[in-house]
């Protein structure tokens, strides 16, 4: 895939957002021993209780030994979806010269096992945690960044912004929790579209706090500080994001 010139990126965040996934999974698949341990960690970081950063920390020092590819591929095998029209709509966003980025804390050696083995149609970067990752691959995106603060969201968007050619430097972000807070902050200041998808109560608290307006809330919105995930999250239909895509880069 050439370095083109891109109407708009859409830099969106993955676990619960795109997905009903949460980014520790995997290892909670492997290990549930630790599952207890992960979701304290995972509801820490994204109500900005702690840094990411830290949040890995605590992590590697649980995990037992380095996750390998048949121990993705068994998560993958039994526990891998995505929410309605997520695939088609990247496949559409790709086609119609709208760069989809996903940025997210979910590990890098996920979306490489994901890549090659083709379950999600090819994107030109990543921006992911590098806790777990695997060796280079052709499957891989072309770029791959890694996501070790949640800060680096807008500053990895940025340089995506740098190295690929746009016609209007048109941003879209998406994101649930408030993770994603920093990143919608950052979108603010270069003037994004912001999305909340399935958007949690952490994420509404932190643009409260920040003043930051949501563009479009899609899919459930979850107000309690108690967040369940709701069955109608499976049937949100993504590709209905398309008409907003189109009325953005037009």
């Amino acid at each position: 895939m050439k370095r083109g010139r891109y109407k708009a990126i859409v830099s969106s965040d993955w676990n619960q957002c795109l997905a009903p996934c949460k980014p520790f999974d995997p290892i909670a698949f492997n290990y549930p021993d630790l599952r207890s341990d992960l979701t304290l960690i995972f509801k820490e970081y994204t109500g900005n209780k702690i840094s990411f950063g830290s949040a890995n920390k605590r992590i590697k020092k649980l995990l037992p030994q380095p996750l390998s590819t048949q121990q993705m591929d068994a998560y993958l095998d039994e526990k891998y979806s995505t929410y309605t029209g997520v695939p088609e709509l990247i496949d559409w966003c790709m086609k119609n010269q709208i760069l989809f980025m996903i940025n997210t804390t979910g590990f890098m050696g996920y979306f490489q096992r994901i890549f090659a083995r083709r379950l999600l149609p090819e994107i030109p970067v990543l921006s992911a945690n590098p806790l777990v990752q695997y060796p280079s691959q052709e499957t891989d995106p072309q770029q791959i960044y890694a996501l070790n603060e949640i800060e680096d969201k807008g500053k990895n968007s940025a340089h995506v912004l740098q190295s690929y050619s746009f016609s209007e430097k048109k941003i879209v972000l998406l994101g649930d929790s408030g993770g994603d807070g920093p990143h919608f902050e950052w979108g603010r200041k270069h003037k994004a579209y912001i999305i909340g998808s399935m958007a949690k109560k952490s994420l509404l608290d932190y643009c409260h706090k920040k003043n930051i307006a949501i563009n479009l809330f899609f899919g459930p919105s979850y107000t309690a500080s108690k967040e369940k995930i709701n069955e109608n999250e499976m049937l949100t239909d993504f590709m209905e994001l398309k008409t907003v895509f189109e009325k953005i880069i037009d």
